[in-house]
């Protein structure tokens, strides 16, 4: 069975220059706000752009040459927070700060409104990922969470129960242990009869993610009909899937694909081992001439360089682990 997973990379990854293909909304991804005249103001400071708000991640490109862009997954960003910053389009102003991490690389990313006196650039990116973050049901595996009320399922919005299978064994033990699955338009759940509090929430968006569960129906024929259905019921939701973030705007965008326009190709050569200055430009601290006066840490009774403003031991030890 094929996973939607296998082949979605919008919410998970930091992408650079990514091509006209690449910025199309996938299946099931929304454009949920558009915003004119922002500036990517630390790898292109100076150039207008525009920032495209969708259910998976953000999306700026310039407005001047759209092979300029970059695409930052939801699920890559750490931290979101808004201090003033250097805009050669505005001076010094208020400005949102993303720091992200993918494939073991922190990126941080500034942009800033070029109107002034709109909090639009704000109230769109923190409020959608916020949506995102608290929507993790509807994409991520579960076990032992609160699924189950009075020997109900507790429906996500836009989930149906489509059906209701009694007397499923769970194989995660020798003995086994008996229990209901609920088979929905989202996921697979299962809830041992005897502690409801023993279950597991599968999202199809996780099928054939590398975790290996199993189930046993008897007899044989009932097994192959759940089997049918599930089957059934991935490949829909895989044709359109429903991820979970719900957030719409009063005045809604244009399609995404009418506010980006086909990039020509250039007549040049790319040599793709050479790490290029798209990619270097959002190091976090990666625009740093010299080390930062040495301060005394109480946290590590000893001197260390003096942290960026906004960040911390504690979070930088997470950032690490």
């Amino acid at each position: 069975m094929a996973s939607v997973l296998d082949a979605l990379w919008e919410d998970r990854d930091v992408r650079f220059d990514i091509t006209a293909q690449q910025m199309k909304t996938r299946p099931g991804e929304v454009l949920i706000d558009c915003l004119d005249s922002i500036e990517d103001t630390k790898g292109n400071n100076g150039d207008r752009g525009r920032l495209l708000v969708t259910n998976l991640r953000i999306i700026w490109h310039s407005l001047a040459l759209p092979r300029v862009n970059l695409s930052v997954g939801y699920n890559s960003i750490i931290n979101i927070t808004t201090r003033t910053a250097n805009s050669k389009l505005r001076g010094q102003t208020e400005a949102l700060y993303i720091l992200t991490k993918s494939n073991n690389t922190r990126f941080e990313f500034i942009f800033t409104n070029v109107v002034p006196g709109s909090p639009r650039l704000f109230t769109s990116v923190i409020a959608v990922h916020r949506a995102y973050e608290t929507s993790k049901m509807y994409r991520d595996l579960k076990l032992r969470a609160a699924l189950i009320q009075n020997k109900q399922l507790r429906l996500l919005p836009r989930e149906q129960v489509y059906d209701k299978i009694n007397g499923v064994w769970n194989l995660s033990s020798d003995q086994g242990n008996l229990g209901t699955f609920f088979i929905t338009n989202v996921r697979i759940v299962w809830h041992a009869n005897m502690n409801e509090s023993f279950n597991v929430s599968i999202p199809y968006l996780q099928i054939s993610g590398g975790y290996v569960l199993g189930f046993k129906i008897d007899p044989v024929d009932k097994l192959q009909d759940a089997l049918k259905e599930i089957n059934s019921l991935h490949k829909v939701y895989s044709a359109n899937p429903i991820f979970g973030v719900d957030y719409e705007m009063e005045e809604k965008p244009q399609p995404l694909e009418e506010l980006t326009v086909e990039q020509p190709a250039d007549d040049v050569e790319i040599e793709p081992d050479e790490q290029t200055d798209a990619f270097t430009a959002y190091f976090a601290d990666g625009n740093k001439q010299q080390d930062r006066e040495p301060v005394f840490s109480e946290e590590l009774g000893l001197a260390i360089e003096k942290l960026k403003d906004g960040f911390t031991l504690q979070g930088l030890w997470e950032v690490m682990g």
